[in-house]
């Protein structure tokens, strides 16, 4: 016994020392690919647009403007967001324009660090050293650095979200379950569509005799944080609020065209293949199943036991029945690559960082004079590579669940 005491405490020390050595030298990497990063962007002078209009909204705020009534850059960029992010953009006008860009880009690397980890911690493998290696690679994936270039929030929210369904078993969401899908969807509205699973999920699980408790509180609790923040937006901006929530969350038209080429959503890969600006029923329909189906699959995924599965699914079905989903809306490639590599799926997951870090959608001509609406068929699969992407792995979801059996319980994998 006391040969087996020693040797287990000899391993113990050994794997101990293998993690002391390996955790320096993954920071280390990390480090190294955020400074050359950060030093790229700079060389490729980013203009954070989409950072410059969010302080736009702050100082409009502060003035007691009319929020949606603003055009702002030399593109004329409009307000497309609730009223709550606006609130939530004004401490930007505090800092000169040097200053926000400086601390969004240092923002954003530390959101990216968080963001991976969570996906870590959500696909069952929370390693530190894992973290910083994962972290030190996605940064240069293409819907990463457009976040970064434009100074988008698209982190912050993924962050929110996963921090939100990760952090506790889901059959004991606790107090805060639901705070964090409740005020990102009450900052852009595209992720409700948590909330709807969580619902659906209690519902189903009602349906088949089991307790939907947990999911219906975790469901509440995001209902009751964006009814909240949307209250306290309305509270302080009753004229933006009531414009917004009346009228402009219904003109898909202002965010941008349906046809461009960083539209990954169904809408913008029907809108090219059919060259037209505006695919009408035919995306109507496309979403709709999409979204009846995505959430079918999560629901299955999350009453099976498996919450990451379930997760992911949830995220690209919200991107691709959006109306628009941007090309950085995508950062939720990385928990499906580090979804599909921990299950063995490793050709698929080397095909999905082929996808996102191939920046083929920007091969394409786009631009002035709207020329996706005449992509021949090389340049409409080059522009619809995410959307594709997402439909397969909803597919693979779908054929990787386990089947049906004794009730299990829900598992961060």
């Amino acid at each position: 016994m006391r040969i087996r005491a020693l040797v287990s405490d000899s391993v113990t020390v050994i794997a101990f020392s293998e993690t002391r050595r390996r955790v320096p030298v993954a920071l280390g990497a990390c480090l190294l690919s955020f400074t050359v990063f950060w030093l790229a962007q700079r060389a490729a002078h980013v203009s954070m647009i989409d950072l410059t209009v969010y302080r736009a909204e702050g100082a409009t705020v502060r003035a007691g403007g009319d929020l949606y009534a603003l055009r702002t850059t030399s593109a004329h960029l409009p307000s497309t967001y609730p009223p709550f992010a606006a609130l939530l953009f004004t401490p930007l006008t505090l800092l000169d324009v040097t200053g926000m860009r400086m601390l969004a880009t240092a923002g954003n690397l530390a959101l990216l660090l968080v963001f991976v980890g969570l996906s870590v911690r959500l696909v069952g493998h929370a390693r530190v050293e894992r973290v910083l290696w994962v972290a030190a690679a996605a940064v240069w994936c293409e819907p990463v650095w457009t976040t970064v270039r434009y100074g988008q929030v698209n982190l912050l929210l993924a962050v929110l979200v996963l921090w939100d369904l990760s952090r506790r078993p889901p059959e004991h969401p606790g107090r805060w379950a639901g705070v964090g899908v409740g005020l990102a969807a009450a900052v852009k509205l595209t992720p409700a569509l948590f909330a709807v699973f969580l619902l659906a999920t209690g519902l189903a699980a009602r349906l088949t005799g089991r307790d939907g408790g947990p999911w219906l509180r975790h469901a509440r609790g995001a209902a009751a944080a964006f009814t909240a923040a949307t209250l306290l937006a309305a509270a302080v901006l009753p004229y933006d609020s009531w414009r917004f929530w009346t009228g402009m969350v219904f003109r898909t038209g202002r965010v941008g065209r349906a046809e461009e080429t960083a539209n990954q959503a169904l809408r913008g890969v029907l809108a090219r293949l059919l060259h037209t600006s505006e695919p009408g029923a035919v995306w109507g329909a496309a979403a709709a199943l999409t979204a009846l189906l995505g959430l079918a699959l999560a629901v299955t995924a999350e009453l099976r036991g498996r919450r990451a599965w379930a997760v992911a699914v949830c995220a690209v079905t919200a991107l691709l029945v959006s109306p628009v989903s941007w090309s950085h809306h995508w950062v939720w490639c990385v928990p499906v690559v580090l979804l599909l590599w921990t299950h063995g799926q490793r050709t698929a997951a080397a095909a999905t960082v082929l996808v996102f870090c191939s920046y083929a959608l920007w091969w394409v001509p786009h631009g002035p004079g709207r020329p996706e609406l005449r992509q021949d068929a090389v340049a409409l699969t080059l522009s619809g590579l995410y959307a594709v992407t997402g439909l397969l792995f909803l597919v693979l979801a779908r054929t990787s669940l386990p089947k049906p059996g004794p009730v299990q319980a829900v598992t961060n994998e």
